[in-house]
């Protein structure tokens, strides 16, 4: 049986704050003492607030192209499009309002991960965090410092999906797991041989996880417990599909 505990009690999380530690101690007062084959999923926005990735959108001053591309999506903020593009390597696609774009991490995603939601009611964007995997080792690490006990970690971000409708959490950054669990050449319960079966497991987790955060609950935190995952230093840069193969680029 997988359970789903959610991490309350966390403070609001601030710039230079030790995420690991304030989980670990949040865990102790809600009587639960962390086994190695727990799984921490951490919400991103509370990751970017301790490594400091906020802007304040008054701080920003758009260039030509930001002011052109937000009137070409309908009179947009530039100063948000100007952030959206200096996360981005590259416009994949624009449209009704939202910019589909690769960032500096290789994500595909809508505007980059910047978002205005839950920091400070509008005034202060929030980035993504410049190396997810590192930040999910050094939570890790903060974790086993305070616990003696080594976990996964996973950062868990919203994102969207070609072909659905609905948002759904994914894990952007991986630590102390392998990321997919690949079934190709064994062989399902009536004898045929799978050929393409990779699983992303790190991002059902990530799912799952989203299930207890719920964009207006403050739960930015989630342990995942019964999962056998599979132990790996695998990283998050293994879900994302290479372009060679991806038929839709």
């Amino acid at each position: 049986m997988i359970e789903l505990v959610p991490i309350t009690g966390l403070p609001e999380v601030v710039p230079g704050d030790s995420l690991g530690t304030l989980i670990a101690r949040a865990l102790s007062r809600l009587s639960f003492t962390l086994r190695s084959a727990d799984v921490l999923a951490v919400a991103q926005k509370i990751v970017s607030k301790a490594e400091n990735r906020l802007v304040r959108l008054d701080t920003m001053i758009p260039c030509e192209s930001a002011i052109e591309t937000a009137r070409e999506l309908g009179n947009r903020d530039p100063r948000l499009i100007e952030l959206v593009l200096r996360e981005s390597r590259r416009i994949v696609r624009m449209g009704h309002g939202v910019l589909i774009v690769e960032t500096h991490h290789g994500l595909i995603c809508a505007n980059a991960g910047v978002d205005l939601s839950n920091v400070d009611g509008g005034n202060t964007a929030s980035l993504l965090p410049v190396n997810p995997d590192a930040s999910a080792a050094r939570i890790a690490s903060e974790v086993r410092a305070v616990t003696g006990v080594d976990v996964p970690v996973l950062i868990a971000d919203t994102f969207g999906r070609p072909w659905r409708e609905g948002l759904v959490d994914v894990a952007i950054g991986v630590h102390g797991m392998s990321p997919l669990r690949d079934h190709r050449r064994q062989t399902d319960a009536y004898g045929y041989q799978l050929r393409a079966t990779v699983m992303a497991e790190a991002d059902q987790l990530a799912a799952a996880a989203g299930l207890v955060f719920r964009k207006n609950g403050r739960i930015p935190a989630c342990l995942i417990r019964g999962f056998e995952f599979q132990p790996g230093s695998g990283n998050a840069s293994d879900l994302l599909r290479n372009p060679e193969h991806d038929l839709f680029r």
